[in-house]
């Protein structure tokens, strides 16, 4: 069996590698799993995102599968139950931040406007290939975006955070030129 080159960062860990081979900027259009990874990038601000992925079956357990309607209803008890929970990252301005996104999230669904349409609206319902071979920390659509989710109640959504994520979903294609992902290297 012939061993695919990745991306570096993806090399170091069997999770990371499956994550990057099966997940990771392949275009997203599913407006609640867009959310709940916006959700999950928010957690990992300041750790690695192995730790959330490591994580991330607990993280759905303890926030209902990322059901935007549940979450939105949680109440203090639930903040204390996940605040108790070893599974997930405990930080409770984190959870908070994922119940108020719940809730922007939904208050986007009742004013008739999709997420995924809006999350793509700012790449023009394409991915952004990266062609210049160095990945950012962050760039200014992903500014254009964090100033624009926070204005509909987001936390933990700055334009790192909000990088990460159009990394992860798709919005933006940062497979380097040696990764088999790389858009020169996929099959049409």
């Amino acid at each position: 069996m012939t061993e695919h080159k990745r991306c570096p960062w993806a090399e170091s860990d069997p999770l990371m590698r499956t994550y990057h081979d099966q997940e990771w900027g392949r275009p997203l259009r599913d407006s609640r799993a867009l959310w709940e990874t916006l959700m999950l990038e928010g957690f990992q601000a300041g750790l690695s995102w192995l730790i959330v992925l490591r994580k991330r079956e607990a993280f759905r357990a303890a926030f209902a599968q990322f059901d935007p309607e549940a979450v939105a209803r949680f109440t203090e008890a639930d903040i204390a139950r996940c605040m108790a929970d070893p599974g997930i990252v405990r930080a409770r301005a984190k959870i908070e931040a994922t119940i108020g996104g719940a809730r922007a999230y939904l208050a986007m669904r009742d004013a008739g406007l999709d997420f995924s349409d809006y999350a793509w609206s700012f790449t023009g319902g394409q991915p952004i290939r990266n062609t210049t071979g160095i990945v950012p920390a962050k760039t200014d659509l992903s500014e254009t975006i964090s100033i624009a989710l926070k204005k509909r109640g987001f936390k933990f959504v700055g334009p790192t955070i909000v990088y990460a994520w159009m990394q992860a979903v798709g919005l933006v294609d940062d497979h380097l030129a040696g990764c088999f992902l790389h858009a020169s290297r996929k099959q049409s």
